[in-house]
């Protein structure tokens, strides 16, 4: 039986065992550049084989959240730096999330107040992202009607993308994920209830729908090389007024088969059942696995249980566990051990300093005695 625990090879890194820790949006940076504190952060976490960070915008314009470290600036380069020493300091392989929201944005998110960039000009129904308020606090607000990009605007996002890519490797990351998942810019192209262009873009066709993202793939590849290069996809998924269509399956095994062929150094699933949207078919899973036999994980509601279950079955390679990892710095451990987890204080996910975000303790040794 393969276990969650055990060493497992992706692309040129051993991994130490098959636990990532998902990237989380924790909002510490209000001035978008990494620090200390991220480095303690990351590092308390590093006993997991992969860990991929926070979402990290390509560019100003890709921001929908308030405080968060991008990856299009000198400094931002090098405050990544101190987070990606102190993980291989630590015997661990960090990736990089690569990010842009596209319509799942606010004006007070975006340089100068002006509209978010998308697939389209249709705006996100009861949708909200992290912006400010009409008091000018930050909150939850209402996104903003959205702007269509035009066909060459398509093009200088792909080159952002590749951009931020280089600049991750240049931090010291041992790779890139970019973030095609959750509703964000790459769905808003992947799904043709958003997707109504009429470009070489186009929503309505596969070839037309699936464009972008294969072709931001392949500007980060030409940059990075693939086994640098990964994906993260929420087929099925529902946040941020994705709507159901019934290509979601051809268009998903499209892509696995794509991504076989470009050798990735692994696609990321999300499930969204745990967010309170649609859960993957079960089916799904061996259908894709079928057409995509390069590394594999999932994250979403992930337990030990599930996790063993699944890498024993062969449908997944590595089991990604987001929350838990909050409240839980020594999560492997507990799992490990059956340990029981401490809960995160969820007031505390968003902003702030070290407090809910570093002083969270181990295991004690009175807590197994007891």
């Amino acid at each position: 039986m393969k276990t969650l625990f055990e060493p497992f090879m992706m692309g040129g890194h051993m991994l130490r065992n098959r636990i990532a820790m998902a990237p989380m949006t924790r909002a510490r940076n209000p001035d978008g550049v990494p620090n200390a504190l991220n480095a303690l952060y990351y590092s308390q976490r590093a006993a997991a084989g992969l860990l991929i960070t926070e979402g990290t915008p390509i560019s100003d314009t890709a921001e929908g959240f308030l405080s968060i470290p991008g990856l299009y600036r000198a400094d931002q380069v090098a405050g990544w730096r101190k987070v990606t020493d102190a993980v291989h300091d630590a015997d661990s392989v960090i990736f990089t999330q690569l990010w842009h929201v596209g319509r799942v944005s606010h004006v007070s998110n975006q340089p100068g107040g002006v509209a978010p960039v998308s697939s389209t000009a249709r705006i996100a129904r009861n949708s909200q992202a992290w912006g400010l308020t009409e008091n000018g606090m930050p909150g939850a607000v209402d996104v903003s009607k959205p702007r269509a990009l035009s066909t060459d605007e398509v093009r200088g996002v792909i080159a952002d993308f590749a951009q931020a890519a280089a600049n991750a490797v240049a931090a010291g990351f041992d790779g890139v994920e970019l973030h095609g998942a959750n509703g964000y810019l790459i769905e808003q192209f992947l799904n043709p209830t958003v997707n109504d262009r009429t470009d070489a873009y186009r929503g309505d066709t596969l070839e037309g729908r699936t464009r972008f993202v294969l072709e931001a793939i392949d500007a980060v590849i030409a940059r990075i090389g693939a086994e640098k290069t990964a994906i993260r996809l929420s087929p099925y998924g529902g946040l941020f007024d994705m709507q159901p269509y019934p290509e979601i399956e051809d268009t998903y095994l499209f892509l696995a088969d794509v991504f076989r062929k470009r050798g990735l150094a692994y696609v990321h699933l999300m499930d969204q059942k745990s967010r309170g949207s649609v859960a993957i078919p079960p089916e799904f899973f061996g259908k894709f696995r079928a057409r995509y036999n390069g590394v594999l994980i999932l994250a979403g509601g992930m337990t030990r249980d599930r996790a063993e279950r699944l890498i024993d079955e062969g449908l997944i390679d590595i089991a990604a566990f987001g929350e838990p990892f909050i409240a839980n710095p020594d999560l492997v451990e507990r799992l490990e051990n059956n340990w029981p987890l401490a809960p995160a204080d969820r007031a505390l996910h968003y902003g702030g300093g070290a407090h809910g975000y570093t002083d969270y303790p181990i295991h004690s040794e009175e807590s197994i005695v007891a």
